[in-house]
């Protein structure tokens, strides 16, 4: 019942934001949409959920309270409705714990991203990783199995045959088209530095091979 009411509490509060929300040439600028919606359930969630240090159900509690908040901009159901979101739900988990540190530094620039992420406290960042990890990955909505651009092999190289990801790289197969050309595009033009490997690779291929790269890993 609770977790109902807060559902229903941030998706008035997105309905509201997203009239009030601006595009800024790619992607859709969330600031407004996440400021709210957080903002709401942040108060929920300390008065629904005080802290009680030393107890481990009311601390995993605290952390559930502030994970609803994912759900604005991933999905309650693990596919994001906005663009240039990404989808989290099954990625691996030394991915995910890694870009929420890289978040929380600012390694990896996102005013949204960074206030989640300074939100956990460092007991808190380990099991919010694991529990997007154990989520099924949504399956894409328009599955496409073209014959793969030659570029493609590169990839698998770190993140594994038919890009389902692995220790060293992340899970890429059926992830959101913008999302993918978007990130292709930050690190080709080093505006995403927390990857010099990745910044190499994008700098060397043109932008309509990345798009079309794109088109073909997220139709996987």
């Amino acid at each position: 019942m609770l977790r109902s009411y807060l559902i229903g509490t941030w998706s008035s509060a997105l309905l509201a934001s997203r009239t009030s929300g601006i595009r800024t040439g790619r992607g859709i600028t969330m600031s407004n949409c996440v400021s709210t919606v957080f903002g709401v359930l942040g108060v929920l969630a300390a008065l629904i959920f005080p802290a009680a240090p030393g107890n481990a159900a009311e601390a995993q509690t605290v952390l559930g309270g502030k994970l609803v908040v994912c759900g604005v901009c991933h999905g309650v159901d693990g596919l994001p409705k906005l663009e240039g979101v990404p989808i989290i739900w099954g990625l691996q988990e030394n991915y995910i714990l890694k870009q929420l540190h890289a978040f929380q530094r600012g390694d990896r620039v996102s005013d949204t991203m960074k206030k989640i992420a300074i939100n956990l406290t460092e007991e808190e960042v380990g099991p919010a990783a694991a529990y997007f990890a154990t989520k099924q990955w949504p399956g894409p909505a328009n599955a496409s199995f073209s014959s793969p651009p030659p570029a493609m092999a590169i990839c698998e190289a770190c993140h594994q045959q038919k890009l389902v990801g692995g220790v060293a790289a992340p899970r890429l197969a059926g992830q959101k088209y913008d999302y993918l050309v978007e990130s292709m595009r930050r690190f080709a033009e080093g505006q995403r530095k927390n990857s010099p490997e990745m910044s190499s690779m994008m700098q060397a291929i043109s932008a309509s091979d990345r798009e079309t790269m794109a088109r073909y890993i997220s139709g996987l």
